[in-house]
């Protein structure tokens, strides 16, 4: 049970995930309405900096707002991203996947929320949107049909029409990733879905943007690795020098010359069929396709006598 709501009070690793992903690195520009929220300014960078606890205290607030929904599929939750970089698509429909809720990701049609005669016309109970600055069609639609609003706002943000504003750093790639997470976490929690004491097991990874041109670059590189590793095994090469050859000069200094002579007369003549079955001495043993280095006289000569077939074939269809 919550005692004073010490079960919603952050810990030292959610401040310290929440200082890696810059989530308290603001703009250099500051809104009159998210000036309650800066903590101080640097001086060397002029980037002005939030204050965790009150990021913290409203990112809770939206989680119990969120949760008081009954349907989930009535929570929208909207990323367009029409003027920069798509950083918050991934983190929202991961969002909507955990928590059950409607994702619009990408494009927002206008009238979607005020004109009837859309098929996409939807009626939600409340508006979660990434950047007001970059969804400003549907909050400003959203205020035409009385639809609460809660944002994640940065310094430079306005809060016109915003109900609920989660101060923290919505242009981060990290940053804006982590906070969708946390907020994840904690309407589960509050659902009772997993528990408070331990760790939940979905990583944060997966709310990460990821860009499909570097994610092809890095799976191409990837198959090309494991390309070269596979054909280093198995594949001879020119400088390769044969054991057999190796060994030649050894078995030549310990014979004596003059049983040369006798030993090649004592033995008798190979025969053509023998000769063909049996491979080249001084050629290994490989498992070559056809064309190799490596291949028997038998193994030349079926290939040579179905080449030749082949084109026999060919003549007499032509002909």
């Amino acid at each position: 049970m919550c005692i004073r709501g010490r079960c919603m009070k952050y810990t030292s690793d959610d401040i310290t995930m929440l200082l890696a992903a810059h989530c308290h690195l603001g703009t250099k520009n500051l809104n009159r309405s998210m000036a309650s929220y800066v903590w101080k300014r640097n001086a060397d960078t002029g980037i002005h900096i939030f204050d965790l606890k009150k990021t913290w205290a409203k990112l809770m607030l939206a989680a119990r707002i969120l949760v008081t929904i009954e349907n989930p599929k009535d929570i929208v939750v909207v990323a367009t991203q029409s003027g920069g970089a798509p950083y918050a698509q991934r983190a929202v429909l991961k969002f909507a996947k955990y928590i059950g809720a409607t994702a619009l990701a990408g494009r927002f049609t206008p009238g979607s929320f005020t004109n009837q005669i859309q098929k996409k016309f939807m009626e939600p109970r409340i508006l979660l949107s990434a950047d007001p600055i970059k969804d400003h069609q549907p909050i400003t639609e959203a205020s035409y049909a009385n639809i609460p609003v809660i944002a994640f706002a940065d310094t430079d943000t306005p809060l016109r029409y915003v109900d609920c504003a989660i101060p923290c750093n919505n242009k981060g790639k990290y940053s804006i990733a982590l906070m969708f997470w946390l907020l994840t976490r904690e309407v589960l929690r509050l659902r009772d879905q997993i528990p408070r004491e331990k760790q939940w097991e979905e990583p944060v990874d997966l709310f990460i943007y990821r860009d499909p041109d570097e994610q092809e670059k890095q799976d191409k590189e990837a198959e090309e690795k494991d390309g070269w590793e596979q054909g280093g095994h198995g594949v001879a090469t020119v400088g390769d020098v044969p054991q057999d050859k190796q060994q030649q000069p050894s078995t030549s200094t310990t014979t004596p010359p003059a049983q040369q002579p006798a030993t090649t007369a004592t033995t008798p003549p190979a025969t053509t069929a023998t000769a063909a079955a049996t491979p080249h001495p001084e050629l290994p043993q490989t498992d070559l396709p056809q064309g190799g280095w490596a291949q028997t006289d038998q193994q030349r000569h079926a290939r040579r006598h179905s080449l030749l077939q082949k084109k026999a074939e060919y003549c007499s269809v032509l002909t």
